[in-house]
């Protein structure tokens, strides 16, 4: 299932964060590998500061396992379908693991890059101003 994530940076966490993209440590120990930095980079900032990207989960219970990890950087303001359940042939079991090679997230993402501005390029400056 893909799921739109809305969260804002934990206080304090900015260098820590950008640290753990830059190092390409960001999510290390999950099962989603390299998801983590994949979303990040197709992540944006909206008008009200919510960091806001699609995640891929075949948990359950939506970020069952990422939960962990992303939030040791951010506070998880809300989590929803990204597109209807009917349709994911993951979930509703027309063929396991669909996700994976479906297009779902690159249209949605297509789709976000109207919104707001990109994440990456203001978590760097903000974590370059942390150290002044």
């Amino acid at each position: 299932m893909r799921y739109l994530v809305r969260a804002r940076v934990r206080p304090g966490r900015i260098r820590a964060l950008w640290n753990a993209i830059k190092n390409r440590t960001l999510g290390q120990g999950s099962v989603a590998g390299d998801e983590y930095l994949r979303n990040m980079e197709n992540a944006r900032v909206l008008d009200d500061g919510q960091v806001c990207w699609v995640e891929v989960c075949y948990c359950s219970t939506p970020l069952l396992e990422e939960r962990d990890y992303w939030e040791e950087y951010f506070r998880l303001e809300r989590v929803k379908d990204a597109h209807n359940r009917r349709r994911c042939r993951d979930w509703n079991g027309t063929e396991a693991w669909s996700c994976s090679d479906c297009d779902c997230t690159a249209r949605l993402e297509a789709r976000m890059e109207t919104w707001g501005r990109p994440f990456l390029p203001l978590l760097k400056q903000e974590a370059a101003d942390t150290n002044l």
